[in-house]
């Protein structure tokens, strides 16, 4: 089993004995270095620090937010307890708290027998690198715990999924009007965990007309493999049809992720999430957009249709909102269905995504169109991703190092590893942090000149020729 230690959180399976796995033990460590990082921050004032903790519904989710809420009370420090929720909701409410930070336990679109602790500081957002590492020091070095009258106190908040939806709701480009106008049906996946408390009832508080529930009920037993891509989203795409509906939505467990479905049953895809949305988005608001480096070069392409700039950035939640922060884009996000918003909150968000494509779709189809017309007028690239295994020895420092020497007539990008751009596309060379491996992710106009061009540059990387 594994257990991994990054900058952004501690994730793991669950079970198992030792530090190599997500154990009682490890996350009750893992807590102290939090915490104790926020104690570090704290200035003091008249009321103890607070952290806001949520889950998705893995069923590990709720033993791991006891060990956590106790270990933080044994700390001294006071929890929110927003019980069930979202990666997005749990950030919204560290400001809406003003609280001191936020543990989101979830392990995103990995199966079920992982979980994690995934770390926010008092914006709401991800922990920078050097935040990190500094909660990794804390929980490797001892701590001295409150004593029995400063112990910290739990408080349960039940309904931030709900000021969430409002807020969404309250957004200008958010067309509730239009959507309700349009008369949509539409089906939701949401994969057993917690798109299921609020995919729906933001569905029905934007005016949608028909919303058919598939895996909604959050008991956390994945019914397939719970990352949002087309080969996982077989029976969304056969009840889009089977309905008659207008579109699919499928979310990833935390509900950052989002992916669509066309009424034809085809996939949206979910490198186009964020084009199609920024695409609505430019139309009424103008400003600079950010993408991570691997993902498509269509997002450029849209940005220039509406004379705008398009910025990229390490690959990276953290990453994407420090470079939209730098350029003050006013949206931004990843290729993996991640629509990062800053008027309603930096972080990747799934509702805010569905609300705003919604919008865009009611215009859509009010002159005549559906959602796979709408797809069909995007720029259209298709990516190829490949990796490297690694042999015991093998150095992917030295070996991209090499490679970028042997290309440095072609003007690599060394911001997260290797890219290369070029006339036909794009080749995007960077080094695992969790694996023995070297992704080798590429795009092309068809799947077969992606991989091509893919393949070629990894004959390159392994050989060290140009």
């Amino acid at each position: 089993m594994t257990m991994i230690r990054s900058i952004s959180g501690f994730r793991g399976t669950i079970g198992g004995a030792g530090s190599d796995n997500l154990t009682p033990l490890v996350i009750v460590q893992s807590t102290v270095g939090f915490g104790a990082w926020i104690l570090s921050q704290f200035v003091d004032g008249p009321n103890k620090p607070s952290v806001v903790i949520g889950r998705d519904a893995r069923p590990s989710g709720e033993m791991v937010q006891n060990l956590v809420m106790g270990t933080l009370q044994a700390m001294g420090i006071d929890v929110i307890d927003l019980g069930l929720s979202t990666t997005p909701t749990v950030e919204m409410a560290v400001v809406g708290e003003g609280a001191q930070g936020g543990i989101v336990l979830t392990a995103s679109h990995n199966p079920v027998e992982w979980n994690a602790l995934k770390l926010l500081n008092q914006k709401g957002e991800f922990i920078s690198a050097e935040d990190g590492a500094e909660v990794i020091r804390w929980a490797e070095s001892e701590m001295n715990f409150a004593p029995v009258e400063e112990l910290g106190q739990v408080r349960k908040v039940d309904d931030w999924i709900a000021r969430h939806i409002d807020a969404i709701l309250d957004l200008d480009l958010v067309d509730v009007q239009a959507i309700s106008a349009a008369n949509f049906k539409v089906v939701v996946d949401a994969v057993h965990s917690t798109g299921g408390i609020s995919v729906p009832p933001l569905l029905k508080a934007l005016g949608v007309s028909q919303v058919v529930e598939l895996y909604c009920e959050p008991h956390g037993r994945f019914p397939h493999n719970p990352e949002p891509l087309p080969e996982h989203l077989t029976d969304l795409s056969e009840a889009v049809v089977k309905h008659g509906a207008d579109a699919g939505f499928s979310v990833d467990p935390d509900v950052d992720r989002l992916a669509m479905i066309c009424q034809d049953g085809s996939p949206f895809g979910e490198e186009y999430t964020l084009v199609s949305v920024a695409d609505y988005v430019l139309q009424h608001t103008p400003g600079a957009v950010v993408s991570n480096l691997s993902s498509t070069r269509a997002l450029r392409d849209v940005a220039g249709r509406h004379g705008v700039d398009c910025h990229t950035s390490a690959v990276g939640e953290v990453n994407v909102v420090n470079a939209m922060r730098a350029c003050e884009a006013i949206i931004g996000g990843e290729g993996n269905g991640g629509v990062i918003y800053p008027t309603l909150h930096a972080g990747r968000d799934a509702l805010l995504g569905i609300a705003l494509w919604l919008s865009h779709l009611a215009h859509h189809k009010a002159a005549g169109g559906t959602a796979r017309s709408m797809r069909d007028a995007l720029p259209a690239y298709v990516i190829s991703k490949d990796k490297l295994q690694l042999e015991p020895g093998m150095d992917p420092g030295a070996l991209l190092d090499k490679f970028c020497a042997d290309h440095a007539h072609l003007n690599p990008s060394t911001v997260d590893g290797v890219k290369l751009d070029l006339p036909e596309g794009w080749v995007h060379l960077r080094r695992s942090n969790t694996e023995p491996i070297v992704r080798i992710y590429a795009e092309a106009a068809t799947l077969e000149e992606a991989k091509a061009l893919g393949n070629a540059y990894k004959m390159r990387l392994m050989a060290g020729v140009v």
